[in-house]
């Protein structure tokens, strides 16, 4: 089954293949995580449908269309390890990466396990079946229950639109909908333009949109910190194509030195250093250095709009909030006499526009809602009830935990892809991320299969340790230290979505599970 493949594992080689096909797996979404999980489950020989609410592939690649839409991890890093493409560009658009996990489902024969359409609402742990009965709702109506002997969850953190709670946007007389959910019968050109949040889909829509509009005015809350790249937009040159296709092993060390250069050789300039004190500009001597060439750039964009650069350098340390990546493009659109940024804080909408705390009011056609997504509102709105009816959102009062990020006590054989602090900040892909993690539900499944398909239950004392663990390390990095307002936390302030730690420690972690993890249920 795995042959070279640092992904496989070799705990299911003494499980008997009838033994395989006889547990029946869900995975829940049909995204990156989700249809990876559906390639190693057919590689390994156990049964397994994918649900998948949407009528297509693809997850958020499926979901967001909205203009210039683009990975900002680079494409040799944000692909499957096993299925190496000949990327057109250093970081693709949306349609490219939906097509590669489109054509990734038809190279692996996926699409008969794929119930599209189909959405689940919940699911229930039957602890004298030890199975897992859920609940689906189809599309075109009716609902169903399927039973399980285990649950992966492969939805990811960012597929819910966060809508903002802004005083009298019901009253706004003008189109207006969420970036997410782009509207594209919806004609900008010649139209006066608000565009709330200045956050990563802003950032990548508002170049484009500032072409076609009257006028394009964004809100800020709060500056992103920009890391200059000069390959953002730009296509692979034809002699990197060359090397890739040609040479043997360079591209399996382009991907490595790429992870290496660009993960953990980032991952100092974030950490804190114990004893230093400028918590508005930086946690560490490195971290400065970075925050100096990251103004320093700004200050090059903006030598002739002091107004602009007062309002792009953030009162934060770099890493502390999600930077985002810029070849100047995004920049260059602030200076526009059409485009306006403005950091005065929103009081309400009113039926002709905005109107901002300091008393100005903004008369806008379409109001676009750039505000992100309901991040640490893990498996919403799913309810899952485990061991004794308890139901998971109400054992995590608003704390979303997670051994691993993969597996909570009191829930048996479910399993998570992209769960608590699985996220990363400067240090790699999340797709390495999830290889890792559905190797490691791969190696709890063997170890249920080899116990009679018990169903694994992680202890509680482990868990609490591990994020005992999580939780320093976090505050060591400077997303724990800073105060800013960012997705990484949940509404106490922690640090719900990062991981905070080398990625070669999330790969030695996540090898294999071990007995003394869980108790067999």
């Amino acid at each position: 089954m795995h042959g070279e493949d640092p992904y496989a594992q070799p705990e299911l080689d003494a499980i008997p293949h009838a033994d395989r096909a006889g547990l029946k797996v869900l995975v829940i979404g049909a995204g990156m995580s989700g249809i990876l999980s559906g390639i190693r489950l057919k590689e390994a020989g156990i049964s397994f449908e994918i649900l998948e609410k949407n009528p297509d592939v693809g997850g958020t690649w499926f979901e967001n269309t909205y203009p210039g839409c683009r990975v900002d991890s680079a494409n040799h890093t944000y692909s499957y390890s096993f299925r190496p493409q000949d990327w057109p560009q250093h970081f693709s658009e949306q349609r490219v990466l939906h097509q590669y996990f489109a054509d990734t489902v038809d190279d692996y024969g996926l699409s008969d396990s794929i119930r599209f359409n189909c959405e689940v609402l919940g699911a229930r742990y039957d602890e004298e079946t030890r199975l897992w009965q859920v609940e689906v709702a189809w599309a075109s109506g009716g609902e169903e229950t399927l039973s399980a002997n285990a649950i992966i969850c492969a939805v990811g953190q960012l597929n819910r639109p966060n809508e903002p709670m802004i005083a009298g946007r019901d009253d706004f007389a003008g189109e207006s909908f969420h970036s997410a959910r782009w509207r594209h019968d919806i004609d900008l050109t010649g139209k006066k333009v608000g565009v709330v949040g200045t956050g990563a889909s802003a950032f990548q829509f508002t170049p484009i949109i500032a072409e076609q509009a009257q006028s394009v005015t964004l809100f800020q809350r709060t500056p992103p910190w920009i890391v200059p790249n000069a390959d953002y937009f730009k296509h692979v040159p034809e002699g990197k194509h060359w090397l890739l296709n040609h040479v043997p092993f360079y591209a399996r060390w382009f991907r490595f030195n790429m992870f290496w250069r660009s993960a953990e050789g980032l991952l100092g300039a974030v950490t804190a250093e114990e004893g230093w004190n400028r918590p508005e500009e930086s946690v560490s001597e490195a971290n400065q250095h970075f925050r100096d060439a990251l103004v320093g750039n700004l200050q090059m964009h903006f030598h002739d709009r002091p107004d602009l650069l007062e309002k792009c350098v953030p009162a934060y340390p770099p890493g502390a909030k999600r930077a985002l990546i810029d070849d100047g493009r995004y920049l260059s659109s602030l200076k526009r006499d059409n485009v306006a940024l403005i950091a005065d804080p929103i009081e309400k909408i009113t039926a002709g526009g905005i109107e901002t705390s300091s008393g100005n009011a903004y008369d806008f056609d379409v109001i676009v809602f750039a505000t992100g997504f309901k991040a640490s509102s893990f498996l919403f709105p799913m309810e899952f009830y485990g061991i004794d009816g308890k139901e998971l959102h109400d054992q995590w009062a608003g704390e979303p935990r997670a051994y691993k990020g993969i597996s909570v006590p009191g829930f048996p054989n479910l399993f998570m892809c992209y769960g608590p602090n699985t996220n990363i900040v400067v240090n790699g892909s999340i797709v390495f991320f999830s290889e890792c993690e559905v190797r490691y539900i791969l190696g709890c499944l063997a170890m249920s299969m080899a116990h009679e398909n018990k169903a694994l239950d992680v202890r509680e004392n482990v868990h609490d340790g591990y994020n005992e663990w999580i939780d320093r390390g976090n505050l060591g990095m400077a997303w724990g230290q800073s105060d800013v307002s960012t997705w990484y936390k949940n509404a106490s302030g922690r640090i719900t979505q990062n991981w905070p730690f080398t990625l070669l420690e999330f790969w030695q972690q996540t090898r294999a599970p071990t007995a003394d993890e869980y108790e067999l249920v």
